[in-house]
């Protein structure tokens, strides 16, 4: 795997050690029990995969780089670079501006980008009709564009689907950049359209099936599909893909789900013809971030402790997985953790910042479940295990517990 030029305060001694101890010990990736940390009075179970994954680091490092080669030009970014607020406030207090938030509402109009400055295009990609528009004005975006490769990759698989006269169906949330990029890219060579979950996909095939008057389809589905989308052929032949942060899990049962719909109107015989196997555009960082989280909740624990930014996808689901077992705190960083008695959290479902009192329970000895989203910085969470560490005045020292390094 390559290593990237990433700036060291986003790296994390303790993190680090647990990271290459699990790289020597199981290089094939195949073990997702935790690693567990042993203070005595508490005990901190980390997950196998977690934090900055290829994509984030590509892109955090393309963006630094962006600023030290351009110390006199406007630097750019399109939006958040990734979904975690430490760096993205670190890029702006270095004088990185954004064009737009996360759901495209402009923050700087296009007539003020000109050719003289510097774009970034941050990891989720962007729509062909923005890198049309930069064309037009002149900015060249290839030199630091940030796209992660396996959501190129999602694009190409898209195309090829397209080319084979497969209508595509997206597996992600309609609002997010990734997912407004890969839908750009779909419906460029094929009817395309956007479902969110399960709920959404047994609509579409009430749909597929009959089971629904098609005149209820472009109510239902309304700004979720593409101009001239005909539900009357466009859904007997498609493919699924995701947006690559969503549930790997949920995406592969929406797709079975979906062939099963094709045997019951096509015959088991047909199948193939009506419905195409991409399973290979699931991210494969999401996949092992998910597999180390269901490996982690086998491991018996008081509570769980997420850390990423509240509008990242994929640690939105990792909460989601662990709430289905223990209390779970969804915090962006260690300044969330007010006291052992207090912490303030996110309801990512409501979407609002709650208290919630005696979090810790009083025991002899107090088991954390810990754990990131992929756009976080290991620091961060480093800085989570400290401050709780604090809290447990009897607690052995970091150094001995290193040594002594548990894999469940």
């Amino acid at each position: 795997m390559k290593k990237f030029d990433i700036p060291n305060y986003y790296r994390s001694s303790i993190i680090g050690k647990i990271k290459e101890i699990r790289q020597k010990k199981d290089p094939r990736k195949k073990d997702f029990t935790p690693t567990s940390l042993d203070f005595g009075t508490v005990r901190f179970h980390i997950s196998r995969h977690f934090g900055f994954c290829f994509g984030v680091e590509n892109a955090i490092e393309i963006s630094y780089r962006a600023i030290e080669e351009n110390p006199n030009k406007r630097i750019f970014l399109l939006s958040q670079m990734i979904h975690n607020p430490d760096v993205n406030d670190d890029l702006q207090n270095k004088g990185i501006r954004f064009i737009m938030n996360t759901l495209g509402k402009q923050f700087i109009e296009w007539d003020e980008i000109t050719a003289d400055d510097i774009v970034i295009i941050p990891a989720f990609g962007t729509t062909l009709e923005i890198l049309d528009l930069l064309e037009k004005k002149g900015v060249s975006t290839k030199k630091y564009d940030t796209t992660c490769p396996f959501v190129t990759r999602v694009w190409k698989r898209a195309d090829q689907l397209g080319k084979q006269k497969n209508t595509i169906i997206i597996h992600g949330k309609y609002k997010h950049e990734e997912t407004r990029a890969t839908y750009s890219y779909s419906k460029k060579n094929a009817p395309s359209i956007i479902i969110k979950d399960m709920k959404e996909a047994i609509v579409l095939s009430e749909f597929i099936l009959g089971k629904k008057d098609l005149s209820e389809f472009e109510s239902t589905f309304k700004d979720k599909f593409s101009p001239n989308f005909n539900p009357e052929k466009d859904l007997d032949k498609v493919g699924v893909i995701n947006q690559t942060t969503m549930l790997a899990t949920e995406t592969e049962a929406i797709s079975n789900f979906l062939k099963k719909v094709m045997q019951e109107k096509f015959g088991l015989e047909n199948t193939k013809n009506h419905m195409a196997d991409t399973r290979d555009t699931l991210c494969y960082a999401t996949n092992e971030n998910q597999d180390s989280t269901y490996g982690l909740l086998k491991t018996k624990a008081d509570l769980a402790i997420v850390v990423g930014g509240y509008n990242s996808s994929n640690t939105s689901h990792i909460v989601e997985l662990c709430e289905e077992k223990l209390p779970t705190y969804f915090i962006s960083n260690s300044s969330e953790i007010i006291s052992k008695k207090e912490i303030q959290h996110f309801n990512f479902t409501n979407k609002e910042l709650l208290k919630s009192e005696n979090y810790i329970p009083q025991k002899e000895v107090v088991d954390i479940i810990l754990t990131s989203g992929a756009s976080c910085p290991d620091t961060v969470v480093e800085n989570v295990l400290k401050k709780i560490i604090t809290f447990f005045p009897n607690a052995k020292s970091t150094d001995e517990v290193l040594k002594n390094i548990n894999i469940d």
